[in-house]
C-alpha cells in the first residue's frame, strides 16, 4: 500500500525503522513501553495538540449523548488526552507501571477516575457502559497480546466499544504493527456486536506533517439487541 511505504519512508528518516531502529531491542510491547515512560517520554503525538482535541470532541459527545456512565480504558498512557475528558466514572488500564504512576499523579485530586496496571488480578472482570481504545491496537506487536487485548475490550463493556486505530495490516516499525482488527471482530465477536459507526479522521496522515495527522480512525460499536 502506498500509505504503508509513505509511513515507513517517514519513519527511516526518524530512526523508528530501519537498521537505526534495530539497534535498540524491543523485549515485548510492554518493555518498549515501560522503558519509554521511564525515559520521560510521553504516550506520542496523538495525545497532543489538534488530535487529542479530535478525539475528545467525538467521546465527550458520544458520553454525552448515549448516557454514559463508566468508561473503562484500556491503554491510558501518560494521562494527557484524559486530561480533555468529560466522563462521570472512569478506570484506566496500562501495561506500563510508570505510566499509571504517571497518571494517579496527574488526577490525584479527582475522585472520579482510577488507575491499574492490565494484569491487575481483582480487576480483571471490571464493567463499563463504554469501552475504549486509542492510538493503542497498532502497537500490539504480539499475536497473543492483540487477542488477549481486543477480547478483554470487548468483554469489559456493556453497551458500546470505540475503537481509534488504523484498520489494514502491515508492520510499520519496531513498535508500530497496523492490524486489520475489524477481520477479528468479524471473526469473533461479530454475534454480539456490530458497527454503529465509522468516522474518519479530520486529519488523515500526511507525511509532511506526521505530529498533526494519523493513520487512525473512529470504529464505534454497539452491543446487538441491546436495550
Amino acid at each position: 500500500m502506498k500509505l504503508i511505504k509513505k509511513i515507513k519512508t517517514l519513519l527511516r528518516k526518524t530512526g523508528l525503522f530501519g537498521k537505526s531502529a534495530k539497534a535498540e531491542y524491543i523485549q515485548s510491547s510492554q518493555d518498549y513501553w515501560e522503558r519509554r515512560y521511564i525515559k520521560n517520554k510521553n504516550s506520542g503525538a496523538g495525545s497532543y495538540g489538534r488530535l487529542a482535541d479530535f478525539k475528545a470532541e467525538l467521546i465527550n459527545d458520544f458520553v454525552a449523548t448515549h448516557n454514559i456512565y463508566k468508561v473503562i480504558e484500556l491503554g491510558c498512557g501518560d494521562g494527557n488526552q484524559l486530561q480533555l475528558a468529560e466522563y462521570p466514572q472512569y478506570i484506566g488500564f496500562d501495561v506500563s507501571k510508570k505510566a499509571i504512576d504517571l497518571c494517579w499523579e496527574m488526577f490525584a485530586d479527582d475522585d472520579t477516575k482510577q488507575f491499574f496496571l492490565m494484569d491487575e488480578d481483582a480487576r480483571l472482570n471490571e464493567k463499563a457502559d463504554l469501552s475504549i481504545s486509542l492510538d493503542v491496537i497498532y502497537h500490539l506487536i504480539e499475536d497473543e497480546v492483540f487477542e488477549n487485548y481486543m477480547n478483554r475490550l470487548f468483554n469489559c463493556s456493556n453497551r458500546y466499544v470505540i475503537i481509534y486505530s488504523s484498520n489494514y495490516d502491515g508492520f510499520l516499525a519496531k513498535h508500530v504493527m497496523s492490524r486489520k482488527f475489524t477481520d477479528w471482530i468479524t471473526e469473533h465477536v461479530s454475534q454480539e456486536w456490530h458497527l454503529k459507526s465509522l468516522v474518519k479522521n479530520r486529519f488523515p496522515f500526511d507525511k509532511s506533517d506526521p505530529d498533526n495527522t494519523s493513520i487512525s480512525d473512529f470504529y464505534i460499536y454497539e452491543k446487538i439487541n441491546l436495550k
